[in-house]
């Protein structure tokens, strides 16, 4: 069974990168969100293996939304992806219980990977 992602990030464009190089590399995009307060309920719902979050959103940030998955599912695995130059904004994410985290812009062999690296 291929693993269920679901994909955040407030960007469509960013959703459909992503989404391509999952589908593309075997992986069953199961949903999308484009804030956290959205991700948090979308997690409730489709119970995802693995989700990428952005870190940057209106409505409630990536960082925020990790420290809410992780109330409801504390071994949930989440990938925070953030563009260059958010080292700070990183580190809190790791701090919070990210697994990794992917720099924008994305290559693709570096998303596979983080995201094989997580699921184990």
């Amino acid at each position: 069974m291929s693993n269920k992602v679901l994909v955040v990030d407030d960007a469509a464009f960013m959703r459909m990168m992503i989404k391509e190089i999952l589908t593309k590399n075997g992986f069953n995009v199961v949903g999308e969100a484009s804030d956290g307060s959205q991700a948090v309920e979308k997690y409730k719902e489709l119970t995802p293996d693995l989700v990428t979050m952005d870190i940057t959103m209106p409505e409630m940030d990536g960082i925020t939304a990790l420290k809410e998955i992780k109330k409801i599912d504390a071994s949930a695995k989440v990938i925070m992806c953030s563009a260059m130059g958010q080292q700070a904004m990183v580190i809190d994410a790791i701090q919070a219980g990210a697994k990794d985290f992917i720099v924008k812009p994305f290559q693709a062999d570096r998303v596979i990977e983080a995201i094989r690296k997580t699921l184990g």
